[in-house]
């Protein structure tokens, strides 16, 4: 379809000359799944380039989530990203947040696309986006990831296109692109099974807005995951068994329901229990990104089918998907993030919902964002769109960190993403802790005994029994005593640990 369209092609270098000093560029990518790369890339030397003669050059950046090395890692490295929205990974511009040298804004991943089109962020100067193909009459086939890229397609001033070679010119069988109308104006989103397509295999442009096409070859660079330590098998034995308890039960139904999972060596792990176990049936998720371990679950059978808007696997993985599509390419369902992580869809539908954070406290609440209250890690992602409103939601994390210097239970965390009246059932490689019908008390006993290590697990208690009396008990001048012995001597309990 590309041979014969009327689009100028342009070198990465000429097309980054027409984003200047201050625009909001919004670029292609969720996870380095689709991110743009040839342009940011070209970007970051031109910024290098004029900051060495003195010059100014900073941009404002939106994209669907985190993003490859060549993009955010590319452009922090020269100091060239002034705002950032609405999550990151990359650690070059991890230190420049944490510095306030670049604005961060940490945002649900299921609000931007309708925050773009309310333009809260302000008018999108040009948007940078990865494709297999795109038309005279602006149709645009994306690659490995939807994301936010068809609103960006939409509402940006002027538009490029990487054409990437290197991608399957078969993914627009996975595609499901459908935007949604501006409230109030909005109708029943009609998606009542994990698989149910309900839009077209592109994106659309007004063509009059593609300044050009910049053509590349070259992998998204999605890293592999380590092999599942004996802490993620435990937590995934964990979460497994309770799954099956809920089964017996009579509260997840004989067909079951769609998986959700974050990003992770626990996630992978988790998968692979609940695929390998005999007694879980064949399954579907309704997720935000399909990684490497969903890719042999697919070939067992073990996994009826996947919907999420990232296709974020190892070059090996993503080998087989294109070496395969006709097995493949029905099974798969990318769509805008909007509807990936749509809170109505993921209610509806009674998604199972498993994410992974950085500490939680024994009143339930749990932080996924911030060290010690104030040094930022990647930001909330989806984890909150799920959490929310997933009909089964597990919180789960390693119970010790740095050899035991750190406690991941808490008394009470240093930063809240998740608070008690969302969470449901925490887990660490200790144990599982059903919080569902408990008061606050109980729920801080149960969260000490099943998910506290044994090296925390008095002192918890202690600080539990010693708190002032209320209907949630806690000490204000020792809630985060534990934060204050990290942040002075190195360790959570110096005395116990050092």
């Amino acid at each position: 379809m590309i041979a014969g369209n009327k689009f100028r092609k342009l070198s990465a270098c000429e097309a980054a000359d027409f984003i200047t000093d201050g625009a909001l560029v919004g670029f292609s990518g969720f996870t380095p799944a689709g991110a743009a790369k040839a342009v940011p890339r070209a970007l970051a030397a031109r910024a290098l380039a004029m900051h060495n003669r003195g010059e100014k050059f900073r941009i404002r950046v939106l994209t669907g989530a985190s993003t490859g090395a060549a993009l955010d890692d590319a452009l922090a490295e020269v100091n060239a990203i002034s705002w950032r929205a609405p999550y990151q990974s990359s650690s070059a511009l991890r230190k420049l947040i944490n510095r306030q040298e670049t604005e961060f804004v940490d945002m649900h991943l299921s609000h931007l696309p309708q925050m773009v089109e309310f333009g809260f962020f302000g008018n999108i100067d040009v948007a940078v986006v990865e494709a297999v193909d795109v038309t005279s009459d602006g149709r645009v086939y994306l690659s490995t990831s939807v994301g936010a890229s068809p609103t960006f397609l939409r509402h940006a001033d002027r538009v490029i296109i990487e054409l990437n070679q290197h991608h399957s010119k078969r993914l627009p069988e996975m595609h499901d692109i459908r935007l949604l109308p501006l409230p109030p104006h909005r109708s029943f989103i009609p998606i009542d099974h994990a698989l149910s397509r309900i839009g077209t295999p592109f994106a659309e442009v007004d063509p009059a807005k593609i300044i050009g096409i910049v053509e590349t070859d070259e992998p998204d660079g999605v890293a592999t995951f380590d092999a599942p330590g004996e802490c993620s098998e435990r937590i995934a034995d964990h979460v497994v068994g309770f799954i099956l308890q809920e089964m017996r039960l009579g509260r997840i139904p004989p067909e079951f329901l769609p998986l959700q999972s974050g990003v992770g060596n626990v996630a992978n792990a988790v998968m692979a229990r609940l695929g390998q176990h005999p007694d879980i049936p064949p399954f579907v998720m309704y997720s935000e990104v399909i990684q490497d371990a969903l890719v042999d679950l697919l070939e067992s059978g073990s996994l009826r089918g996947a919907s999420a808007t990232s296709l974020t696997l190892s070059e090996p993985q993503l080998a087989k998907v294109y070496d395969n599509m006709d097995f493949f390419g029905s099974r798969i369902v990318l769509r805008p993030q909007e509807l990936s992580n749509n809170p109505g869809v993921i209610r509806r539908l009674g998604v199972i919902a498993i994410n992974t954070v950085l500490e939680m406290d024994i009143t339930g609440c749990a932080n996924s964002t911030h060290v010690c209250g104030g040094q930022v890690m990647n930001g909330i992602g989806g984890s909150g769109d799920f959490t929310r409103n997933a009909y089964l939601s597990f919180l789960v994390a390693p119970s010790i960190a740095k050899s035991g210097k750190i406690s991941t239970v808490v008394p009470m965390v240093s930063h809240v993403d998740h608070n008690e009246h969302s969470v449901q059932v925490m887990v660490t490689e200790q144990g599982l802790a059903d919080l569902r019908g408990l008061g606050p008390i109980e729920r801080a006993r149960r969260i000490i005994e099943k998910c506290a290590h044994p090296m925390y697990r008095d002192y918890l208690f202690e600080y539990l029994e010693a708190a002032p009396m209320g209907h949630v008990r806690h000490d204000l001048k020792r809630c985060f005593e534990l934060h204050q012995n990290l942040l002075e001597t190195g360790s959570m309990l110096p005395l116990v640990i050092a």
